[in-house]
């Protein structure tokens, strides 16, 4: 089942909110012994994250499907540990860490049972959609909640059960303060409603800033190579004034990625000579940063080179939140600003949030 994002939760009684986490989407079905983690895209997940099928086995009925997700706790320390950098001084609270969570689809399998190890991972379930022969898809969610919170009863880390409640105010006091620990809105659900796959029934409310960024470079969108821009390659300036690749802003119309590839072509001239992000293209390492040069690991089988731009544009997006030094979720375009130049385009704008630890909003393994 999916959401529809909206500006605000809804009024009026009937809703059931939570917290919006930041993971991996997860199906869990278990039959006996068999335990299968499954993504939104009906891929395994359980090669990734080994960790978690003795608590789920020893929890869950014989047979039984929740709906979940995979989420990585970090303190400072542990999150350096995992992106194999020195730990700092003074660790920051601890929060989600998607970034972190990311690194553990790895083919390696060493590699992913080395970080399972050191960065554990946990599972926050919050629908209960089978028990034995019983499909409880079609029962209203007030029910399916009930009986999730008895068979979640005695769970330990890291299976927990999410928080809910049924109170507008407490939901909005969630959206303010759980950002900082990484959680990124607020879900509302219909206490009526039943569990329908593929539609946009639930609703989610998410945090929107803007900030100028530069724009760098470009993607041509994968149906129009040279005449169809794909995405906008964004760029911050550091204090020492170095650019860097900050996301992309994507989710045009056909007609506006035509009118893009013009409206850029001036800017492709002589764009390559002294571009800030010249040496990223042909990079065979990994980085931080994700160069836009880069394959990812959800970028399989795309093409991701890019085009660079003479970094003189300027452009006003919106975005919900930074994780590390960049954008978590693609930016959307809302104007060019010609009055703006790009050296001031800085990171130093962005609004941060006060760490909101995990431990506040789960003082117990549920």
């Amino acid at each position: 089942m999916l959401a529809k994002r909206v500006d605000a939760l809804p009024a009026g009684g009937g809703w059931v909110f939570e917290p919006k986490w930041d993971g991996f989407r997860t199906l869990v079905f278990r039959d006996g012994a068999v335990i299968l983690l499954q993504s939104r895209d009906q891929k395994p997940l359980n090669r990734y994250f080994p960790e978690l099928e003795e608590a789920l086995r020893a929890t869950l009925p014989e047979r039984c499907v929740l709906d979940g997700e995979i989420v990585l706790v970090q303190n400072g320390a542990r999150r350096e540990l995992a992106l194999g950098e020195p730990p700092s001084e003074a660790p920051a609270a601890s929060r989600l860490d998607f970034e972190s969570l990311q690194l553990r689809l790895h083919p390696a399998r060493s590699r992913v049972e080395l970080l399972a190890e050191q960065t554990p991972a946990s599972i926050v379930f919050w629908d209960l959609l089978c028990v034995g022969d019983q499909d409880l898809t079609a029962a209203p969610f007030r029910e399916r909640r009930a009986r999730l919170e008895e068979l979640m009863a005695s769970a330990e880390p890291p299976l927990h059960l999410t928080p809910a409640t049924t109170d507008r105010v407490v939901a909005e006091d969630w959206f303010r303060r759980f950002e900082g620990a990484g959680l990124d809105g607020v879900m509302a659900k219909s206490a009526d409603g039943a569990y329908e796959p593929n539609k946009r029934t639930m609703l989610k409310v998410k945090h929107e800033r803007t900030c100028e960024c530069v724009v760098g470079g470009f993607r041509w969108h994968k149906d129009g190579e040279g005449t169809k821009v794909g995405s906008l390659l964004l760029g911050l300036h550091d204090d020492d004034g170095v650019l860097h690749h900050v996301g992309v802003a994507a989710s045009f119309t056909a007609e506006k990625r035509v009118e893009l590839a013009a409206f850029l072509s001036p800017y492709r001239e002589l764009a390559g000579r002294d571009h800030p992000w010249r040496e990223w293209a042909g990079s065979a390492e990994g980085d931080p940063q994700r160069l836009p040069g880069m394959q990812s690991r959800w970028s399989t089988g795309k093409s991701l080179s890019w085009e660079p731009l003479r970094p003189e544009l300027v452009v006003e997006v919106a975005y919900d939140h930074l994780q590390g030094r960049r954008f978590r979720h693609t930016t959307q375009l809302r104007r060019w600003r010609d009055d703006k130049k790009p050296e001031d385009c800085r990171y130093d704008q962005l609004e941060t949030t006060t760490p909101q630890e995990i431990g506040a909003i789960f003082s117990s393994g549920r």
